[in-house]
């Protein structure tokens, strides 16, 4: 059987795997549990997700991904070879394979994405940055002479770039997503209340009290960590004005970039973007009163794409469509194939 083309969204916190043929096949969590003293892989996805920070000492929970790029090599590639594997993809025939990439991505960073490609038996590899995928995902017609904004907030970056006629006119990227989001509230709750808590946790906090516009002290959840002046386990309520104070900075560093590129953005494209409004994708999307707040600080609508966390995905699976129609040509700049 001839092995289909496929596309990967390789993300800091999620690996998204598109077949064309079948569309996306599977969304599974980017950790991989290893035992450090053997280097054999216990546990690939939820399962090893399941495990941070309940491991022993010889077993490890690695994110392999950083900021939207391969920090563990190694450890990356036997991901990729499992999750291939696990959706039932023949190597023999050795299939065409998109990987999505941040915006402003070194040499030596596309590199390693493009040998770990090569590594789980791809015959040729496209690197497709972020912006691009998320628009094509989200149901932007890229190939008209007209200006579309992407924002596009993952685990790792936050991606921001304004597209037309098939390619990036002005893009930035800042590593100000999720997980530092996630980081942000650990330390506000450790300052504020000398508490401890797991990012896991905080993730929770911020999908469950994140509110950008109407912070408010009487919307509450209950946590529970490591009090650090006793040294015990504690219960402690947070509300939704910690979660604004603990991240608001961050917010800000995403405003500023996303200022900066409609700065460098010819005036004709900023007027496009005037009308036709921001597109929103990613995890971050869908934030608590984000959309809103970006929309007052930029003065243009923005709006949340229709499932923002596959936006990406499916984007980097679609290329096919559009290579095969337009050529090799249609990819970025920072595009290599093999």
């Amino acid at each position: 059987m001839k092995s289909r083309d496929v596309g990967i969204d390789l993300g800091t916190t999620s690996v998204i795997v598109y077949v064309a043929g079948k569309g996306i096949v599977m969304t599974e969590p980017s950790v991989v549990a290893v035992n450090t003293e053997t280097d054999d892989v216990i546990a690939v996805g939820k399962q090893a997700y399941d495990m941070i920070g309940k491991t022993p000492s010889k077993i490890q929970a690695i994110q392999p991904m950083k900021d939207g790029v391969i920090s563990d090599y190694d450890v990356t590639e036997a991901m990729l070879k499992y999750y291939i594997k696990r959706v039932g993809e023949s190597l023999f025939f050795k299939p065409r394979v998109a990987v999505c990439i941040p915006a402003m991505t070194t040499e030596v960073e596309q590199r390693a994405t493009k040998s770990a490609a090569l590594a789980v038996g791809a015959r040729k590899i496209y690197l497709i940055e972020e912006p691009i995928a998320a628009a094509i995902g989200a149901g932007i017609d890229i190939s008209k002479p007209c200006g579309n904004m992407v924002v596009d907030i993952g685990g790792g970056t936050a991606d921001i770039a304004v597209i037309s006629l098939n390619g990036t006119v002005t893009a930035d990227s800042v590593k100000m997503a999720g997980v530092k989001l996630d980081e942000a509230i650990v330390n506000f709750i450790r300052k504020k209340y000398s508490v401890l808590i797991g990012e896991k946790m905080a993730e929770r906090i911020k999908i469950e009290l994140c509110d950008l516009i109407h912070p408010d002290e009487k919307r509450t959840m209950e946590i529970k960590g490591r009090n650090l002046v006793q040294g015990l386990p504690c219960r402690l309520t947070v509300n939704s004005k910690d979660v604004y104070d603990a991240i608001i900075e961050e917010i800000r560093v995403i405003v500023d970039a996303i200022k900066a590129v409609i700065e460098r953005t010819p005036p004709e494209l900023v007027g496009d973007i005037k009308t036709n409004g921001v597109t929103m994708t990613g995890g971050g999307a869908l934030l608590g009163g984000l959309a809103e707040y970006l929309s007052r600080e930029i003065g243009t609508d923005v709006h949340v794409a229709e499932k923002p966390l596959e936006c990406v995905g499916l984007g980097t699976g679609r290329i096919f469509e559009f290579i095969d129609k337009l050529g090799e040509d249609f990819l970025t700049s920072k595009s290599l194939i093999y």
